[in-house]
C-alpha cells in the first residue's frame, strides 16, 4: 500500500514536472515540493498557528510555572486552562504534520529506488505506462554543481572524509532555525528551571535544547549518504516551513530596519 499510494504517485508527479520543465530534474523537485507544501498547508496550518500562539504566551506560562513551582499537577492544569482560554489546541494538526514526515520517507524511497543503476530503467519500474520513458531516453540528473543521484558532498584531496555540500548544510541550518521557532517557551523555561530546586525541570529543558540541534545534525550526517535530490527536496521543504513560522511583521523587527 505504501508503494502504491505514496511512492508511485510521488514518482510520477516528479517525472510529470520533469517533462513539463524541459528535462530539469532539480527544478522539477523544487516546483513539486512547493506544490506539495501548498496542498498540505490547509492540514498543517492549525498546528503552525497553535505554535505561534504558544510563543506569544511564553511570558504568561513562565509566570504560571513560577506560581506553581513544585506542583506539576496544578501547573499543568493552569497551563491547560490558559491555552483553552486563548483558544489554543497544542495537539491541533499533529497528525497532518506527522504525515509530512511520511511523505519524506516516501520521497526517500522514490530517490532510493529511482537512482539505482540505470536511472531511467529504475524510474520506469515505478512509473505509470503513460509516464514511462522509452529506451532511447535518459533522465538528466545534473543540477547546478550536483548529480542528484549522488550525495551532496565534496571530496577534497588529502582529506579522508567527505565534506557536506551547500544544500545539506543549508537545510541543516534551516531546521535549527525552525526548531528554535517551534520551541517558543524554551528560554522562559530555562529561567524558571534555575529558580526551582527540581532536577526534572533542568532535565526537560536540557532535553528540549539538545533536540534543537540533534535532529538537524542527524539529517546532516545521514544526508551525506543519500541522493542529493532528497537534500534539495528537504531544503525547499524546510525553507517554506520556516517562512510559515515567522511571526507577522518579522521583517520590520530586523536590526537594520530599526535604525
Amino acid at each position: 500500500m505504501f508503494q502504491t499510494y505514496l511512492v508511485a504517485p510521488l514518482a510520477n508527479g516528479l517525472i510529470f514536472f520533469y517533462r513539463l520543465l524541459g528535462g530539469n530534474l532539480g527544478l522539477a523537485i523544487i516546483v513539486f515540493t512547493l506544490l506539495l507544501r501548498l496542498l498540505l498547508n490547509p492540514l498543517t496550518k492549525p498546528y503552525m498557528d497553535s505554535m505561534k500562539k504558544i510563543k506569544e504566551l511564553g511570558g504568561e506560562v513562565e509566570k504560571l510555572k513560577s506560581k506553581f513551582k513544585g506542583d506539576k499537577i496544578k501547573f499543568a492544569q493552569a497551563q491547560a486552562d490558559l491555552y483553552k482560554q486563548k483558544g489554543i489546541n497544542p495537539q491541533a494538526g499533529c497528525l497532518p504534520y506527522i504525515f509530512q514526515f511520511v511523505i519524506l520517507i516516501a520521497f526517500f524511497n522514490v530517490f532510493n529506488q529511482g537512482f539505482k543503476g540505470n536511472v531511467t530503467e529504475s524510474f520506469n519500474k515505478t512509473l505509470y505506462p503513460k509516464m514511462a520513458f522509452t529506451q532511447d531516453q535518459v533522465i538528466n540528473t545534473k543540477f547546478l554543481y550536483m548529480d542528484l543521484a549522488k550525495p551532496d558532498v565534496f571530496r577534497v584531496p588529502n582529506i579522508p572524509f567527505p565534506i557536506p555540500g551547500f544544500f545539506l548544510v543549508f537545510s541543516t541550518l534551516l531546521q535549527v532555525a525552525s526548531m528554535k521557532l517551534m520551541s517558543p517557551t524554551l528560554k522562559a523555561e530555562k529561567k524558571v528551571a534555575k529558580k526551582t530546586p527540581s532536577e526534572t525541570d533542568d532535565a526537560a529543558v536540557a532535553t528540549q535544547k539538545s533536540m534543537t540541534y540533534m535532529f538537524p545534525l542527524m539529517t546532516l550526517f545521514f544526508g551525506m549518504s543519500f541522493p542529493s535530490g532528497l537534500a534539495l527536496y528537504w531544503t525547499v521543504f524546510s525553507l517554506v516551513q520556516l517562512l510559515q513560522q515567522l511571526p507577522k511583521g518579522w521583517y520590520h523587527s530586523l536590526p537594520w530596519k530599526k535604525n
